[in-house]
């Protein structure tokens, strides 16, 4: 691809494209707080509507922007403002998030892509309207092995210990492989359920904030009216395998069920 070098004025501002909705009232939009600290706008085009917030291109401009993604104070801090507009907009109807640093250099561009992806985007909001997702996590439930510490016997202090280490070893094992057959259970019951469900990769502690080991990462896309059945099967499977601790979360927006999501778009290359 060419690379297209850019003149832009200082303090030129571009488009930080948070999501695509079917429409947005100007009033609640000024009640949602985009990336510069302003509140968030509409660009309206092709029947859509996309909501984007002002980003200056010293800060969002493709150098700029490739820089900073490297840092990942910077990259957090974005990551939640941008996290929070599409949250935002998801509690008040369905809404295509975009991918992180989707950035446009005017709102024409914006506009344009709207026209591009219009039937891919008509079709993914009209696959969320009255859907949420909700995901649910599975933590294996501590518990350590009961090995019979028994006698030295005839092999002496040693042997013993060797014989107790492999019994605890083995329950490890054999606990995991059970956590991981329920897990499996689990997904599938709930998918039963779901509109559709999607597994990912377990979360790291750090992250889950959670000390036991995560075996399910599971996100599920509910209808509204099956809401309450779904959460108590949830429960219900909880009991069915006391092994795992399950835990429901959302609704939130639909990162995972969103294949044709707005693409990045790096300013330079947007601008050509």
């Amino acid at each position: 691809m060419v690379e297209v070098t850019v003149d832009l004025p200082t303090g030129a501002a571009g488009a930080w494209l948070h999501g695509v909705v079917q429409d947005a009232d100007p009033a609640t939009l000024a009640t949602i707080v985009g990336m510069d600290g302003g509140p968030v706008r509409a660009v309206s085009a092709a029947g859509l509507v996309a909501v984007v917030s002002a980003a200056p291109l010293d800060e969002y401009g493709e150098e700029p922007l490739r820089r900073n993604l490297e840092d990942l104070v910077w990259l957090e801090r974005v990551a939640r403002a941008h996290h929070a507009v599409v949250e935002a907009l998801a509690r008040r109807g369905p809404v295509v998030p975009a991918r992180l640093a989707t950035v446009h250099t005017d709102d024409g561009r914006v506009a344009g892509s709207l026209a591009a992806s219009r039937a891919e985007l008509v079709a993914a909001l009209d696959r969320l309207t009255g859907r949420g997702e909700w995901g649910v996590k599975g933590f294996l439930v501590p518990g350590a092995a009961t090995v019979a510490a028994g006698t030295a016997g005839a092999g002496g202090v040693g042997t013993a210990y060797l014989r107790r280490r492999r019994a605890q070893l083995t329950a490890r094992e054999e606990r995991q492989q059970v956590a991981s057959a329920a897990a499996d259970a689990v997904h599938s019951a709930l998918c039963e359920l779901a509109v559709a469900g999607r597994r990912h990769a377990p979360q790291d502690r750090r992250l889950s904030g959670v000390t036991a080991p995560m075996v399910l990462n599971g996100a599920y896309l509910v209808d509204v009216a099956a809401l309450p059945r779904f959460s108590e099967l949830v429960g219900t499977l909880g009991r069915r395998h006391p092994g795992l601790h399950l835990e429901l979360t959302g609704p939130w927006p639909a990162y995972s069920f969103v294949a044709d999501r707005p693409e990045p778009a790096l300013t330079a290359r947007d601008a050509g």
